[in-house]
């Protein structure tokens, strides 16, 4: 029983081995949302798979600290190998989602065929930004008891996860929202920095005891429940937005010492 925390991991990196090859798998279509509008979608259906997975991923990441805590089997190696994985399912295989969703909107511009392929490369900050998030919060000795220095990896990997959801099932305007490069380097950018900055972010258990103390995660749910009914799918960014901003309004307890 010792070693299922460590196997837990490993599905969290097999999850993110197969969210790659699906999403590099994607192949362009078109869907129309007014008649005569088109709108690019990347593969639908293969994005949507490797999203799928990411969030399978995710699940696993959850699972692996649970049971690490639960048989008090916790290690260096396993806080490494965790870390690992987390690099290839929450930095590598969104960072395959950007760079699929760059494409496509650079090949949808008047002068596609002398786009430089560099200009794909921003997507890639994702990993990068990433590992510098994780290897910051190995390296330091003070347990995050109360909340995240920096948004976590696998935040920042969920958020990127859920644009080929968006983008399936969603409005129009958020089509073609996230088809725009520009916002998607935007989007690279403020992940980047928020996976590196000393911003407080939740943990999925509130710090403190109470009902109170579970307000914003009470408030994220409801947004995205409540939100589903009135937007859809697009709720789910919005439910992300507001994860960020009750992390920056939530009072964490003064005497918890972190990194």
């Amino acid at each position: 029983m010792k070693h299922l925390p460590n196997i837990l991991t490993l599905c969290n990196l097999v999850c993110g081995c197969v969210a790659v090859t699906f999403i590099l798998g994607a192949y362009p279509e078109l869907k129309t949302v007014t008649g005569e509008t088109f709108f690019p979608v990347m593969g639908a259906h293969k994005l949507v798979y490797g999203s799928i997975f990411i969030l399978l991923a995710a699940l696993f990441d959850v699972l692996d600290g649970l049971a690490a805590r639960a048989l008090n089997a916790q290690s260096p190696i396993g806080k490494d190998l965790d870390s690992l994985a987390d690099v290839v399912s929450f930095g590598v295989a969104p960072a395959m989602i950007v760079y699929q969703l760059l494409w496509m909107a650079l090949m949808s511009e008047p002068k596609a065929m002398s786009v430089s392929p560099l200009a794909t490369l921003p997507a890639f900050l994702l990993p990068c930004f990433g590992a510098l998030r994780l290897a910051r919060f190995n390296q330091n000795n003070k347990a995050q008891s109360a909340y995240f220095s920096g948004m976590p990896i696998p935040a920042a990997g969920i958020m990127v996860a859920l644009l080929p959801l968006i983008l399936a099932y969603g409005e129009g305007s958020i089509i073609g929202l996230f088809s725009n490069k520009w916002m998607l380097y935007a989007l690279v950018a403020l992940l980047s920095f928020l996976m590196v900055s000393k911003i407080k972010f939740l943990k999925w258990k509130a710090p403190a005891q109470g009902i109170i103390a579970w307000w914003p995660h009470i408030l994220i749910v409801l947004t995205a429940v409540i939100g589903y009914f009135i937007v859809g799918y697009s709720a789910l960014l919005l439910a992300f937005a507001v994860y960020i901003i009750a992390s920056m309004l939530y009072k964490y307890p003064e005497n918890k010492q972190l990194a």
